[in-house]
């Protein structure tokens, strides 16, 4: 795994950017960075441009248009692979994933074929958060496992790292989630190729600077695509059981 790429998207993060790169490359410093920028109006663009002419380890990729989070990462693997980087790192843009703990998922990654920086198993700890996201956040991922049969615990977890392969095993190009249902869409696909999860403890850290970009769209879509999911699976399941008989 020599060659890793941690993907940050952004929409509006000049405050948080400036902060968060420069940890990023101290904490691996294997690592090389690609900023996902969709058009920002407050010139995140351009800070992450300014701040690439002097560290060749970072890459800025400039999208047209605000096209949604899971829309940023297919563009960002997508530019990784067609470059040979051997691991992909998620990570958000606005700080709340440390990068101190990034040399712990990709540990983990040497038997695994994902590995998820979860807030939810043992040992792994929200900082800051309003009851309402935590409520959203364990509820989402309850009805994810429960409609999904899925065993992680954290399957709406946004730090993440995934070899090459696995994403080219689950075609994730065809992810058609928007939002941060993406994650949950990338961890069923993963459970159903037959790889496997493994989930580290992280802490993981409200925004300081600028605004969440969690909306009721982005909720609701979660909870319509996991329903749909969930229905579909259970209809295979009972034409399985139809078929043995």
């Amino acid at each position: 795994m020599s060659r890793v790429l941690v993907v940050v998207p952004t929409y509006e993060e000049a405050a948080s950017l400036p902060v968060l790169l420069p940890r990023i490359l101290e904490a691996v410093p294997q690592a090389d960075v690609l900023v996902v920028d969709d058009a920002s109006p407050d010139g995140t663009g351009d800070i992450a441009e300014e701040l690439a002419r002097t560290e060749t380890r970072l890459h800025v990729m400039h999208r047209t248009a605000k096209d949604g989070l899971g829309a940023a990462y297919r563009a960002g693997f997508r530019w990784a692979l067609q470059r040979d980087y051997d691991v992909l790192v998620e990570m958000d843009a606005d700080g709340s994933h440390l990068p101190e703990q990034l040399s712990r998922l990709l540990v983990a990654l040497e038997d695994a074929d994902q590995v998820i920086g979860s807030r939810w198993v043992p040992g792994g700890a929200v900082v800051n958060w309003p009851w309402c996201r935590r409520l959203i956040s364990r509820g989402g991922t309850a009805y994810a496992r429960l409609m999904l049969g899925l065993s992680v615990r954290d399957t709406t977890a946004g730090y993440r790292a995934l070899r090459r392969g696995t994403l080219e095993a689950i075609d994730y190009s065809s992810v058609a989630s928007a939002g941060y249902c993406f994650q949950i869409d990338l961890t069923r696909r993963v459970a159903a190729a037959g790889l496997r999860t493994v989930e580290v403890p992280v802490t993981f850290h409200e925004r300081e600077h600028g605004r969440s970009k969690m909306s009721g769209a982005i909720v609701r879509e979660a909870l319509w695509r996991v329903t749909w999911w969930g229905l579909q699976r259970m209809l295979r399941r009972r034409q399985g059981r139809s078929g043995r008989g």
